[in-house]
Order: structure tokens, then sequence, then C-alpha cells
């Protein structure tokens, strides 16, 4: 048996793997993940794998990689499905279902290897600066069918091929690709910034597209609650829907048609909030049932714009009718605490100072903080969630606003969302979008945050 070492968190584990699974010597290779920097690299010439045939018939272009990154012994490497691994679409900007690695070496030049049907579109579109597929880097017992292994030997030939020593991965890796790394002798260890950092820092091009996205989501919001607000109000409480009359209008029903615009616009919305009366209690509760008058109603909605991929994410308060006192308060002291957060929300600062702002205000109106204590009875409010979160390519990305909250970096794009909820009486939350910047923050929204909408 073989000993092979992977740093991971700076823990070092140990595996044993049979000497007939090690293709070549061992070299001690190893892998070590760094930060990434602000920035890209520059979009280079982009080369293709070689001629294409039957199975094993590409050109060896493999052997070109390795003069590429000749005496370079260090590597970053990012690796998954571009369209599901967010941290791999950035890099590349390119879309692709199947798995692909992005080596980059010291120089900061990047090598993309993916599946070989990608490989002419990749060469003109993906971000990098040379493009292969599984099939030039075939080590010599050959390629696996399952498609993913298949991926991980590519990846770890290609870093064998080239006298790589140490790569850099994220905290996305695929263990498949991870382990075909330690049987080729290559010791990896885990950068928890890398692919973070970088994605953190919104470029001028990323603002505009949540821009448009919070564009978007505002839209569907305000006709959301201009629709609730104007309703009728049958003898029952509930609300009659405009579509069908005599019916209900229920939250599954205004869910479809907002998920039903969105798309209608280009941009697909799943599992949207419209949380009427104490459902909306629980703060992530999708809502049920017929809306009602005089009960508040949380319409959250979170799109992804399937253009550019990035996310809108917005929160509104609405009430059909009278507003009750008890909500006006937690309405009046949630808008106060948003406000607050964003006057806190600056580069230099972190998110837990922002979400200290929030509480310095919700526990000044006389609320708590935290979830609800077992057997508490209906009166009982409280805000159990952070402020927020840094949204992108993904819905929910680092930063967070919240206790351990890192330091916010320029560009940083974060939800401010403090809420209260009311055990018997629902939930209440109002939730913007800015954009970090120097002495301050820019906002995104300009819906406004009222609960009359008719």
């Amino acid at each position: 048996m073989v000993t092979f070492r992977l740093r991971w968190r700076g823990v070092v584990l140990l595996k044993a793997l049979k000497v007939a699974r090690v293709q070549r010597e061992l070299g001690g290779v190893g892998l070590v993940l760094r930060a990434r920097g602000q920035g890209e690299a520059e979009r280079g010439e982009q080369h293709g794998g070689g001629s294409r045939g039957h199975a094993g018939v590409y050109g060896g272009g493999g052997g070109r990689f390795g003069a590429y990154a000749a005496g370079m012994t260090q590597a970053k490497l990012l690796s998954g499905v571009p369209s599901i691994n967010k941290a791999v679409f950035w890099k590349i900007r390119f879309h692709a279902h199947d798995p692909a690695s992005v080596i980059e070496t010291p120089d900061g030049r990047t090598t993309l290897i993916l599946r070989d049907v990608e490989l002419a579109r990749a060469k003109t579109e993906a971000r990098a600066d040379r493009v292969f597929v599984y099939e030039d880097f075939t080590p010599e017992g050959g390629l696996s069918g399952d498609r993913e292994v298949r991926a991980a030997q590519a990846t770890a030939e290609c870093l064998v091929r080239a006298g790589v020593t140490e790569v850099v991965g994220d905290r996305s890796v695929p263990w498949v690709v991870v382990d075909e790394l330690l049987a080729r002798g290559i010791e990896v260890s885990c950068d928890h910034d890398l692919g973070v950092i970088g994605r953190r820092m919104k470029t001028g091009e990323e603002v505009e597209h949540l821009r448009r996205a919070q564009r978007a989501t505002e839209g569907v919001i305000e006709w959301a609650c201009t629709t609730i607000a104007r309703a009728n109000a049958m003898a029952s409480g509930e609300l009659e829907d405009p579509e069908a009359s005599g019916e209900a209008l229920t939250a599954e029903r205004m869910r479809r048609r907002i998920e039903g615009r969105l798309m209608d616009a280009g941009f697909l919305g799943e599992h949207s909030i419209v949380a009427c009366g104490a459902v909306g209690a629980d703060c992530h509760h999708g809502g049920a049932g017929p809306l009602r008058t005089g009960e508040p109603v949380i319409v959250d909605v979170f799109p992804r714009d399937l253009e550019t991929g990035y996310h809108g994410d917005c929160t509104r308060m609405v009430v059909h009718g009278d507003v009750p006192d008890v909500v006006a308060k937690m309405h009046d002291t949630v808008a106060r605490a948003k406000k607050a957060s964003i006057e806190a929300t600056r580069a230099g600062a972190t998110g837990e100072d922002v979400h200290r702002a929030v509480i310095g205000v919700i526990e000044g109106a006389g609320y708590a903080m935290g979830f609800p204590p077992e057997g508490a009875a209906d009166g009982y409010c409280s805000m159990p969630h952070g402020t927020g979160h840094g949204l992108g390519l993904d819905l929910k990305e680092p930063p967070l606003l919240d206790l351990g909250g890192p330091e916010l970096l320029v560009g940083d794009a974060v939800t401010v969302e403090p809420g209260l909820y009311m055990l018997g009486v629902g939930g209440m939350r109002l939730e913007d979008l800015v954009i970090v910047r120097e002495g301050g923050c820019e906002n995104l929204n300009t819906l406004p945050e009222g609960l009359h909408w008719a």
C-alpha cells in the first residue's frame, strides 16, 4: 500500500491507495489553492485540442499544454459543471452541462478542459487561454465511461504531464477530482477564498446585470402588491380573485402568476413567497391558502435572469384594507432597521457591524432577537435571522450580514432585509439590494416600502 497526503483546511488526511492505481512514479505532487485576486485573467487566443475524429484520435493536443506549463509546479483549480457550479461559470463565463476543469498557472494563464461536444463553442466563447477536451489527456489505462470520472482523470493527467506538483483548489472541487489527483500522487490543499473574493467584488458589468434583475423583480412585486390591495373583500374576509369572480385569491395563485410574469420577461422565478397572516410568522414559509383583508402579506421574489444568470431579490409588504396597530408598529420598526442597516453599509465595515445596527433598532423598539422559545404564546415577536447576504450568480453568496460577518469589500452586492415575526399575527420584512462603495452604498431599489398599494 502507498499513502498519499491530502492537506484540507489545514488538517492532514491520510488516504491509502493500491500501487496498481499509480500510473507514474510518485513525486510528492501537490495542489495548492490560492485566493483569487481582483480582476480576471485576460482572455487570450484560444486553441483547440487537436484534430477530432473517432475516440482516441485528438492529435495529441495535451502535449502542447505540457510545453505551455513547463517549469510550473503549482496551479489553481476550479472544477465542476459550469451550469451548476457558479465559481466555474464565473471564471470562464461559459455554459455547459457536463464537468469542466479550469487550471490557472502562476503566470495567470488559464486552461479549460471540457467535453468534446463543447469544444467549438468554447474556443470562441469561453474566457480561457487554452481549451482542451478530456480525450487530449487520456491516461495510460484509458478514460472511464462515467463522465464525471472521465473529467477527473483528464484533469489529473493534464497536471501530471505538466509537471505540476502543487495545485490550489476551491471549496467546491468535487471529491471525485480530489480522489483522482491523490491517485496520481498530487497533494491537494483548499483555499476557502478561491473563487469567492473575486466574485464578491462585482464589476460595473455585473452591477448592471443586477440592476436589470432588480428592475424586473420590483416590477412583478409592484403588480402583486397592487393586485392584492385592490382586490374586493368577500363577506368571509377572504379576498376575491380578480380573474375568477366569486373565488378566493390564494397564495398559490399569486405565486403562479408572479412566476408566469417573470418567465414572460425572461426570468426564472422559483419558490416566491406570498405569505399572508399567521403563516408568515415562519420567515421562509411560502404562503398557503386564501389571502385575507386586514392581514400582513409578505411578497418576497428572487428570480434569475435567464440571459445573464444574475439574480434579483426584493421583499415588500402589503395589507388590504385597514392596518392593525400591532402590524403598523412592526412595519415602522422594520423600516427604521432597514434604514439603519443601509447607513451602516460601507467598505471596511463588517457584516456584523451592519447586523448590530439592526439589532439596536429591533431591541430598542422592545422586540427580541432569535427564535421564539418553546411554548411561546401568540403575540411573541422577534427577528430570528441575519440582516442579509451576498447576491449574484447564486441567490445566496458571501458575505453574510450577521454576527461574525466579514469585512465588506467595494463591489459587494448584499441584501438588507430585517424582519419581525409575531406568532398568531404574521411576518414583516423589507428587503433592498445595495452595492457596497467607499463611504457608503448604492441602493438598486426604487420601489416604495409602505403597506398601502391601492
